[in-house]
């Protein structure tokens, strides 16, 4: 049985005519609440929502090859998707003496330049970890301790995007084999091992000369959008 709007049971049995009457009534009445609205006669539709715009990529500049600023900072999670994590297969690395680097004869410091050569934006992060590379045998690595220095925020990198690491070692005195303020002696190595988190350990030598320091230790800066001096 049905319930008309007006909350009455059409049941009334004392005449079918009646009957009938009072149940179209009600079956008409209750439906009429559900019923669909054609979108024809319903109005002017609401207005359509803007697109969503996905975060900008940067890209090197096509008129300045050499620009420092060719990357774009990105949290994972932003909207329109996070990028993945560089892979160390679409890394490559580079490094070079820093300009800004403490007085010395040894290699003070240098700059390790990452290029994603993917061709999808990714993502870098963190502070690097950094060893001696032992003759092409990951397992005879020399690590050396690391001081990190400033935050660590991640790195958007588009297609030829490029971000950077500072490496400050303990610098070598004097001239010849040079020597060391703490008294240890000297170390020098053709390569380094940097690796950066979820991105691999990527061996790299200097565009010109060797890593010279002293006591295994550096300070390093997080990975930058930023070219360091």
């Amino acid at each position: 049985m049905r319930w008309n709007r007006f909350g009455i049971r059409a049941s009334v049995m004392a005449a079918v005519v009646a009957s009938t009457a009072l149940m179209v009534t009600g079956c008409d009445a209750g439906e009429s609440s559900s019923t669909s609205v054609d979108p024809a006669s319903a109005g002017p539709a609401s207005a359509t929502p803007a697109p969503v715009t996905s975060p900008s990529v940067a890209s090197p500049s096509a008129s300045s090859p050499e620009s420092d600023a060719v990357v774009t900072p990105a949290v994972a999670g932003s909207p329109g998707g996070a990028a993945p994590v560089c892979s160390a297969g679409s890394l490559k690395v580079a490094a070079r003496q820093a300009a800004d680097r403490p007085a010395g004869t040894g290699i003070g410091a240098a700059v390790v330049e990452f290029t994603n050569g993917s061709a999808k934006a990714c993502v870098l992060k963190g502070h690097p970890t950094v060893a001696g590379a032992g003759n092409g045998s990951p397992g005879k690595n020399s690590p050396l301790s690391v001081t990190t220095t400033g935050s660590a925020s991640p790195v958007k990198l588009a297609h030829g995007g490029k971000a950077w690491v500072k490496l400050t070692f303990v610098q070598v005195q004097g001239e010849a084999d040079g020597f060391c303020e703490s008294g240890a002696e000297p170390v020098v190595y053709p390569t380094l091992v940097v690796g950066l988190p979820g991105s691999g350990k990527h061996q790299v030598a200097l565009d010109d000369g060797l890593f010279a320091e002293c006591d295994n230790k550096v300070t390093v800066t997080a990975v930058s959008a930023v070219k360091p001096s």
